[in-house]
C-alpha cells in the first residue's frame, strides 16, 4: 500500500510540473492577419486560420469535381469549422466506406493540421495524374509511400503512385477536418475559447476560457467519480488547468460539430492527429481492459507503424503492456473513445513529430509525406474493415465493451450524487 502510495504522488508531481510548464500567451489580437505565429521563427512556417481557409476556397472551386468544401458550425469566436470531403462523385452520399481524418483537437498542436493540408493537396494534384517515373529510373510505382525500399536501390518511397490516389477516392469518402479547433489555433494554445463562468458555470463574470475539446466527449463520462485518483478529476474539473474537461458531455460547439457529423455520416476507420511523440494509441483510453476488436486495432496499428515508423502504444490487459504518464487508466473524455464505444469506429490517435511545435522543416515535410501513406493505407484497408469487423471481434464479455455498460454506470453514479447532494 505504502508503495502505491508513492508511486501516485510521484506521478501527480509530474502532471504538476508539466501543466505549470506550458506558458500561457500574454496577448491575443482579434484579427487574425496580425497575430504572429512564434513557431515560424526559426524553421517552418505553418498555415493560419485565414490562410487554411483561402487555400481551401480556392482547391474546392479548381477541383469541385473531387472536392467539397462545407461548415460544420462556428466556433465562440465566429470561424467556420471547415469539413473537406474527397471523392470521385463528391456531391452524393455513396454506399462507399467512410474515412475520418481530424486535427488540430489542440490548438498549439501545429503538424495535426498541417499534415492534413498537405494530404489533401497532394491527392488532388495527383488525381488526375498518369502513372509518373518520379525518380526518372525507368520504371513506374515501383517505390509507394509504404516505409519500405521497394525496390532495394537505398532510397524509401521515391516513387509514389498516382493510380493508388485514384483508387483511393474511387473507392471511399474521406472527409477532413483539420481543424477541429481553430479558435484555439488562432490563440495558438491547446483550449479552445469558449468562456468560463467559474467550476460550476455560475458565476456572473468570466473567470477563465477554455475546455480541452478532446477531453470533452461523452463516453463513459461519469467513470471519473468512481476513480478521481486514478483519472485525476481535480485537473479535468479545475477550469483553470490545461486538461479541463467542460461542464458536461459535448459542452463545447466544436465537439457538438464534430458529433453531429459522425451521427449522420458512415465512417468506418478514423485518425486523429496531435503531436508531439511519434506514437500511436487507440481505445480504450479509461482502461486497459482489451477492446472487443483487439485484434483489428493492433493489425492497422501495425501496419500504420510500418509506413510512419512511429510505436504502436498497447495498452492491453494481457501481453504487451505499455503507459503514457500519466497513466493510471487514462483519458476518459477522447474522442477515439467516444468514436469507438458509441459508434464501433475503429479510431486512432497519431501522434507526431519529436517536439511541439516541431519548428525544423525537414522533420515536419517528413510527417507530412509519411502521413500521406498512412491515409491511403486508412482508405485501402476502409474496403475491408466492416467484414473484418465481423470476423476479428473477440468473443463479448462484461467488461470488454468499455468496463461498464456506459446507461448502467451513468445511472449509477448520478444516482450516486443525487443521494449525496440531498444529504
Amino acid at each position: 500500500m505504502q508503495a502505491n502510495s508513492f508511486h501516485q504522488k510521484v506521478i501527480v508531481i509530474l502532471v504538476c510540473l508539466l501543466l505549470t510548464s506550458i506558458i500561457i500567451p500574454l496577448s491575443y489580437a482579434d484579427d487574425d492577419l496580425l497575430k504572429i505565429d512564434t513557431s515560424t521563427n526559426n524553421g517552418y512556417e505553418y498555415y493560419t486560420y485565414p490562410k487554411m481557409t483561402a487555400l481551401l476556397h480556392n482547391l474546392s472551386e479548381n477541383h469541385s469535381d473531387i472536392m467539397a468544401l462545407s461548415s460544420l458550425g462556428k466556433t465562440y469566436e465566429g470561424r467556420d469549422i471547415w469539413m473537406v470531403k474527397l471523392s470521385d462523385n463528391v456531391d452524393i452520399d455513396e454506399d462507399e466506406p467512410g474515412v475520418l481524418l481530424m486535427g488540430a483537437h489542440h490548438g498549439n498542436e501545429k503538424p495535426s493540421y498541417e499534415v492534413l493540408i498537405f494530404f489533401i493537396n497532394y491527392v488532388l494534384e495527383c488525381y488526375s495524374m498518369d502513372n509518373v517515373d518520379n525518380d526518372g529510373d525507368g520504371l513506374v510505382n515501383e517505390d509507394v509511400i509504404d516505409g519500405i525500399d521497394n525496390d532495394n536501390d537505398g532510397e524509401i518511397d521515391e516513387d509514389p503512385s498516382e493510380e493508388r490516389v485514384r483508387n483511393a477516392l474511387d473507392s471511399t469518402q474521406i472527409y477532413i477536418i483539420p481543424m477541429v479547433n481553430p479558435d484555439g489555433v488562432a490563440y495558438d494554445w491547446r483550449k479552445n475559447r469558449e468562456p468560463n463562468y467559474g467550476a460550476d458555470g455560475t458565476n456572473d463574470e468570466i473567470t477563465s476560457y477554455g475546455v480541452d475539446l478532446n477531453r470533452n466527449y461523452g463516453y463513459m463520462w461519469n467513470i471519473v467519480y468512481l476513480f478521481p485518483e486514478n483519472y485525476f478529476l481535480e485537473y479535468i474539473t479545475n477550469e483553470e488547468t490545461w486538461v479541463y474537461r467542460g461542464e458536461e458531455p459535448f459542452s463545447e460547439k466544436e465537439t457538438q460539430a464534430v458529433k453531429s457529423f459522425v451521427e449522420t455520416h458512415d465512417v468506418s476507420i478514423s485518425l486523429s492527429y496531435h503531436d508531439y511523440g511519434e506514437f500511436m494509441i487507440f481505445p480504450w483510453m479509461h482502461t486497459s481492459r482489451h477492446t472487443p476488436h483487439e485484434t483489428l486495432f493492433r493489425s492497422i496499428g501495425r501496419n500504420m507503424s510500418k509506413i510512419n515508423k512511429y510505436d504502436l502504444k498497447i495498452y492491453g490487459q494481457y501481453g504487451e503492456r505499455e503507459y503514457l504518464i500519466p497513466r493510471y487508466q487514462g483519458t476518459p473524455g477522447s474522442s477515439e473513445n467516444w468514436l469507438y464505444g458509441e459508434h464501433d469506429i475503429l479510431a486512432f490517435t497519431m501522434e507526431l513529430c519529436r517536439h511541439r511545435p516541431e519548428r525544423y522543416e525537414p522533420y515536419v515535410l517528413d510527417a507530412c509525406w509519411k502521413h500521406v501513406g498512412v491515409n491511403l493505407y486508412v482508405c485501402e484497408r476502409a474496403q475491408t474493415v466492416e467484414e473484418e469487423k465481423l470476423e476479428f471481434e473477440e468473443s463479448f464479455n462484461p467488461f470488454s465493451k468499455g468496463f461498464f455498460s456506459q446507461n448502467l454506470l451513468s445511472e449509477f453514479i448520478s444516482n450516486y450524487l443525487h443521494q449525496i447532494k440531498n444529504k
